[in-house]
């Protein structure tokens, strides 16, 4: 019999007995790592007992294959390298995927600060600690705390959704658990070079060899990222080769950070799952995105099993020596961490909320986060690896796994058995007054309705209608029960407004009437506005609805950008982008408007409704007001941009149809692909979004200025020679009071307003501001802001004192304007009556 024979049994075993505590994990209720862990200590325990009695099978009998499978299971072992090279990018990647990049940049400070803080602290603790405590080396204890400081995310995630806390919580605490595995590796693989090369420990030197690997990780990670996505737009409707390209990744930037960069290939491999969890889902099909994240969340819980039984039966045999003095090390360990971790939920995280980095957290929650402080697969990877590692002593060998394996047990068999209990003990898992009513209040609505139809169905089936008596929902209890608080009413309405606003976005996209670029920024939006929902009630609401009326910072940077250089491009995406995000955000807030009125106003009430109605209103005005700005600059755009979603909409109803006729049988399969070809081919037509024009053509815009009509062509070429053309956005400060004067501007097109001490003017197209500046070498006096979108021609002083030289006629027209601004005479046509 083949050697491999004994393994693929025990491969065989491993992943049956997995597959089975999935299941169970969810009837007992207990954390599926601890079920884990416990099928190790099983097949751990019962190999120590075949040992010990001595007890075998003859080769070849009937019951060989159990000698054979306990064969398999003791030579799985991968070694040292195994353990890290072939979990640990797997684990991590699957992690990252998971996270929501776009609502962690809004966190990023406070998780940097959080995961790299809460290792030092947490492995400095736990090594001085047991430093004092054992007879190591202050770099070996200081090695176990940097692993143990490794922590379980999906553990922590699941607390929170237990607790049903902000989604921003979540994110928050996702992201500084990922990091936090990525710092504290990092960390790991620093000490372990010290510790297996004899160095002396050097603070600023250490800090600075694990910064450079940190940053390092972060760059390598990113470029592997970005280079992978462009191959991903190659793979859009191949999904297997887009997951093969995936594997690929993950592996590929942790051996080169690891084996030839010298940086850290674990935040390689953090900051790679991060760049394609946001760009992954705009590259390739809906989809194929789907298989890529199932096929990853396979591989997390193929990676994750096998870790922790391989684990847990190593674990029995180390701890089946476990000596007292090892016990009261444990001990140690776990108080250690325990402190830690209260130290940075009581010391350092109420430091963030005063900065303004984080929100606070109940006290309750702190307590949960504290205790669910759990351990996992990354933990126990990098104490199988040093266990096999033939570099270090057996002393530092077993000293690491003991108390390792050791405090992996107790955060899972202690901490993972009671954490359920306690949650119930604090009554953190129980409905609030206000959920109660809406329970009692939907069961009360729905019930007629239910008890209705049930009899119809009995009716339809020939059945005795007597059979319907009782079924449907129970009543609810006796009572009003929206007996709560008009704000507590007005809180569950906004919330289930935010997430049927986030549900419009993705049955849009699903329907392909949304870009994929679209869809993330929309569903990052909605969460905003849910978590601001739970954290400010309606002005939270009303603030972070706002949100895409604003101006991003690639639209105030793009700007600059044409400016300095006159590239175009930049600016006219970002401008494309923006219409079309708050187009889409228009559309949706109309289907909420009848969401409001159909839905919410029955079910919690006339006043209720009204008051979200307003809000949704109020929103909606200020969409429908940054829209105009642009259908009155760009109507060409903006009209072509429309009949898209039209169009899409209209592919959508044709597929729609096609598909019922195809179940009607009217037509055939071989007819139905064929239209389905067509419909795609003119589908991929409608990806392209219509081209914006910006219109920033120099001369065309000289021309529209009144002033320089008259000008022949050499005047205009010189003229083009000293004008800069630009655009202003809507709101954007052009001039502002007090400032040195160092242009002035003509108005090709658009409005801008004048603010003056006394009043404020508005100028149109074919006016200018800003002379009397350059005139009188003052400060100015007046503020100047775009009304919308306006095309302006830039004059430097420089030229403009040359143009007034070499053209008196159009200096005397100038002066003789300001003179009249200055003086608060009324201006001679076409020119205004106000100062610049």
């Amino acid at each position: 019999m083949t050697e491999l024979v004994p393994i693929l049994l025990a491969l065989i075993a491993l992943l049956t007995g997995v597959s089975l505590l999935a299941p169970l994990s969810e009837r007992v209720r207990l954390p599926f790592a601890a079920l884990l862990a416990g099928l190790g200590i099983l097949l751990g325990l019962a190999d120590v007992l075949l040992h010990l009695l001595g007890l075998g099978w003859p080769a070849g009998g009937r019951f060989a294959v159990i000698d054979n499978l306990f064969d398999g299971l003791r030579v799985i072992g991968l070694g040292a390298d195994g353990y890290l090279y072939l979990f640990l990018p797997p684990l991590l990647f699957a992690a990252a995927l998971e996270v929501d990049v776009r609502l962690l940049l809004d966190e990023v400070a406070a998780v940097l600060l959080l995961a790299v803080v809460a290792v030092a602290v947490s492995a400095g603790a736990i090594g001085f600690a047991l430093y004092e405590a054992s007879e190591r080396g202050l770099v070996v204890c200081l090695l176990l705390g940097a692993i143990v400081a490794t922590t379980d995310p999906a553990g922590v995630i699941a607390i929170f959704r237990d607790l049903g806390a902000p989604r921003r919580l979540t994110v928050l605490v996702a992201g500084e658990s990922l990091f936090n595995d990525a710092a504290a590796i990092a960390l790991f693989a620093l000490l372990l070079t010290m510790l297996t090369l004899g160095l002396e420990p050097h603070p600023m030197a250490a800090a600075t060899a694990f910064l450079i690997d940190f940053v390092g990780g972060l760059g390598l990670g990113f470029l592997l990222a970005r280079l992978s996505c462009l191959l991903l737009a190659y793979l859009r409707d191949m999904p297997i080769a887009a997951i093969t390209l995936s594997v690929a990744l993950a592996y590929l930037a942790f051996i080169l950070g690891e084996n030839y960069l010298g940086v850290s290939g674990v935040v390689a491999v953090v900051t790679a799952g991060l760049v394609i969890s946001v760009e992954g889902p705009l590259r390739i099909s809906p989809g194929s995105w789907s298989h890529l994240a199932q096929t990853w969340q396979q591989l997390d819980f193929w990676a994750t099993s096998l870790v922790f039984v391989l684990a847990s039966m190593l674990g029995v045999q180390l701890l089946k020596d476990m000596t007292w003095n090892e016990l009261g090390l444990l001990g140690v360990l776990v108080v250690a961490a325990l402190a830690a971790r209260a130290l940075v939920l009581e010391g350092l995280f109420p430091l963030l909320v005063l900065t303004g980095l984080a929100r606070p957290l109940g006290r309750k929650t702190r307590f949960v986060m504290l205790w669910g402080g759990l351990r996992g697969a990354a933990t126990l990877v990098l104490a199988l690896s040093v266990v096999d590692s033939p570099a270090l002593s057996d002393e530092v060998r077993r000293f690491v796994g003991v108390l390792a394996t050791g405090y992996v047990f107790f955060t899972l068999f202690v901490n993972g058995t009671t954490l359920r209990p306690l949650i119930g003990w604090l009554k953190l898992d129980r409905l609030s007054p206000t959920e109660r009513a809406l329970r009692d209040r939907v069961m009360a609505l729905s019930g007629q309705a239910i008890r209705r139809q049930v009899a119809e169905t009995a009716e339809s089936y020939g059945f005795d209608s007597a059979l319907a008596d009782g079924l449907g929902p129970p009543d609810p209890p006796p009572g009003d029960a929206l007996r709560v608080s008009p704000e507590q009413r007005l809180e569950v309405g906004l919330r289930t407004l935010a997430n049927r606003e986030k549900e419009l976005y993705l049955q849009h996209f699903q329907d392909r009437s949304l870009s994929r670029g679209l869809v993330g920024r929309l569903v990052a939006l909605a969460d905003r506005l849910l978590d601001a929902v739970k954290i400010e009630g309606a002005e939270g609401y009303r603030r972070a609805g706002t949100r895409p009326v604003l101006l991003t910072g690639r639209l105030r940077f793009a700007p600059a950008v044409q400016r300095l250089t006159g590239w175009s491009t930049p600016l006219a995406e970002a401008l494309a982008d923006r219409f079309e995000l708050l187009l889409a955000v228009q559309l949706v807030l109309r289907e909420l408007e009848s969401y409001n009125r159909q839905s919410l106003g029955p079910l919690l009430g006339n006043a209720v409704r009204d008051a979200l109605a307003g809000l949704i209103e109020a929103r909606r005005t200020a969409v429908d007001d940054a829209l105009a700005a642009v259908d009155l600059q760009y109507p060409g755009f903006a009209r072509a941009l429309r009949r898209q979603y039209l169009a899409r909409a209209a592919l959508r109803l044709e597929e729609s149809a096609y598909r019922h006729q195809l179940e009607e049988s009217v037509i055939g399969r071989e007819v139905f692909a064929d239209l389905m070809a067509d419909l795609e081919r003119r589908r991929r037509a409608l990806d392209r979004r219509p081209s914006l024009d910006l219109g920033l053509r120099l001369m065309e815009m000289v021309r529209r200025v009144p002033l320089f009509r008259q000008a022949d062509t050499r005047g205009l070429a010189e003229l083009g020679q000293m004008l800069r053309a630009r655009l202003a956005y809507p709101g954007e400060r052009i001039v502002a009071r007090g400032a040195t004067g160092r242009s002035m501007y003509f108005i090709a097109s658009g409005a801008v307003e004048v603010h003056l001490d006394d009043r404020s003017v508005l100028l149109g197209p074919g006016e200018f501001f800003g002379e009397l500046a350059l005139l009188t070498r003052q400060p100015r006096n007046a503020d100047v802001v775009a009304s919308g979108y306006c095309h302006l021609l830039e004059l430097e002083a420089r030229d403009f004192r040359r143009l007034m030289r070499r053209h008196p006629g159009l200096r005397q027209q100038i002066e003789r304007i300001a003179s009249e601004r200055r003086n608060g005479a009324p201006a001679p046509e076409p020119q205004p009556d106000i100062a610049s």
